[in-house]
């Protein structure tokens, strides 16, 4: 019995679990007020993406390319940039922020986009624009390597970088959500608020959620301001929720400005959410309220109403985010399921090394694999030739054809979900993250105990 890491063994990918880089720069720009991204590539780098955010969030979002065509990836293309940035703050007289995305197209024929931005520092902006703060901020983010993933932690990276300044040292903290749902940062701004803590929130994307408005509003953007980006080298601390998406930021935080960086655990689950609470309450001094209390409790009663009967020993698979899968493995390993199979879509190799997965290594007394550089492929060629069984899938959608195909009950988590309604409003971190996870499981294995007819009259006296 034994928890195996593993890299997978087969050159080339069968259907990607991840996207690229620039999709994670990408998703970074669409959460700062006033910010509209140059993806400096083809058309497709940026059109397919904002497919994605629109499935995802069922909103509309803004995002520019410098069209890159047959003879910019021959002679260069340094020139459509300087183009698009004249065209986008042409058309958009609000935008203060501009990021620059470069793509493998791009960093491949060599395109010196900090030469190009120095040079529109110097000229356009103070010829044409003269009269607008604009901040244009370089985010190199190749496709040919690293992952969404890697592409977040670098453009977080990147923006801290270019706005943080030590000013007016406060109480604030810094707290780099990752990359999560717009209900996750109404949960996570929640926990702050009961322990009367502020924070420069990295992103405010709760705003994701658009409400229909009389003017006509119709696109989505971010919350997340200058001043709060600025505030973040003023800040008590930095909590990077994520281990693999913020910790670059709070790295450099802690370098330039000698805040102190918290990173993790991900507040997945009850055990992982006291933790992040007591963290705060170290840092801060801010005493963990009775309110949170009773939260904790009611959640704990409505876990244990589900654990033993329905979840107890159920095998799970999980993919997707590093931080998320590793985060619900250890909810599902508390509500004493098995998970067997985790899949992470990209080669970084701080994986094996990671202090969850050396606790999961340690502990797991039942055989799990952790595969890294994982497609679907991983998974289906378990289920159909090596005879994995598994009662429950938690993924994004693209793996739902092997849900269907192996009538494998599926609980859609994570990014992108864009085959059911709504799921982006409900968090998986926090207390209230643990309920809806827990209670969302239980329901699909009760769909599917009603599909299959597999005692299902368990729940006749339940």
């Amino acid at each position: 019995m034994s928890c195996e890491i593993k890299e997978k063994d087969r050159v080339g990918t069968v259907n990607p679990i991840f996207t690229c880089q620039p999709a994670g720069a990408q998703f970074v720009s669409i959460g700062i007020k006033d910010c509209i991204g140059i993806v400096h590539g083809g058309q497709g780098c940026v059109m397919f993406v904002r497919l994605i955010f629109s499935q995802h969030f069922k909103e509309s979002f803004e995002l520019a390319s410098s069209s890159l065509h047959e003879d910019g990836a021959v002679f260069g293309a340094c020139g459509r940039v300087e183009e698009a940035v004249d065209v986008l703050l042409s058309r958009y007289p609000d935008v203060k922020v501009v990021p620059i995305i470069t793509t493998c197209s791009t960093e491949i024929i060599g395109d010196d986009v900090d030469g190009v931005i120095k040079k529109l520092n110097e000229g356009l902006l103070k010829e044409k624009f003269a009269d607008r703060e604009v901040h244009l901020i370089a985010m190199h983010t190749p496709s040919f390597v690293g992952s969404m993933i890697s592409g977040y932690d670098v453009a977080v990276r990147d923006v801290v970088r270019h706005f943080a300044k030590r000013e007016n040292p406060n109480d604030k903290i810094n707290l780099l959500t990752g990359w999560v749902n717009p209900g996750d940062v109404k949960e996570l701004k929640h926990l702050l608020a009961e322990m009367d803590i502020e924070a420069n929130v990295l992103f405010e994307i709760e705003s994701f959620d658009s409400p229909v408005l009389p003017d006509g509003s119709a696109v989505s953007h971010g919350n997340t301001t200058i001043e709060d980006l600025v505030d973040t080298g003023n800040a008590l601390a930095t909590f990077a929720l994520n281990r693999y998406e913020g910790n670059k930021a709070a790295e450099f935080l802690q370098k330039k400005f000698e805040i102190p960086a918290v990173v993790g655990p991900t507040p997945i689950g009850i055990r992982n959410t006291d933790s992040f609470l007591q963290n705060l309450r170290k840092v801060t001094g801010k005493p963990i309220p009775q309110s949170l209390v009773r939260e904790r409790g009611v959640a704990l009663d409505a876990l244990a109403d589900l654990t033993h009967m329905f979840l107890a020993e159920k095998r799970v698979a999980i993919y997707g985010a590093p931080d998320l899968v590793i985060g619900l493995a250890e909810f599902c390993l508390d509500l004493e399921m098995k998970p067997v199979l985790l899949l992470l879509g990209d080669d970084n190799s701080k994986y094996p090394n990671d202090p969850r997965v050396v606790a999961l290594k340690e502990n797991v007394d039942y055989d799990m694999e952790i595969v890294m550089n994982a497609d679907f492929w991983e998974l289906e060629n378990r289920i159909k030739n090596e005879g994995l069984e598994l009662d429950l899938i938690l993924g994004h959608s693209k793996g739902r054809f092997i849900s269907i195909d192996y009538n494998i009950p599926m609980l859609r988590v994570g990014f992108p979900t864009y085959d059911r309604a709504g799921l982006y409003r409900y968090p998986t971190v926090g207390y209230g993250g643990a309920i809806w996870l827990a209670e969302q499981m239980a329901n699909t294995l009760f769909a599917d105990m009603e599909h299959k007819k597999n005692k299902e009259w368990l729940l006749n006296v339940w």
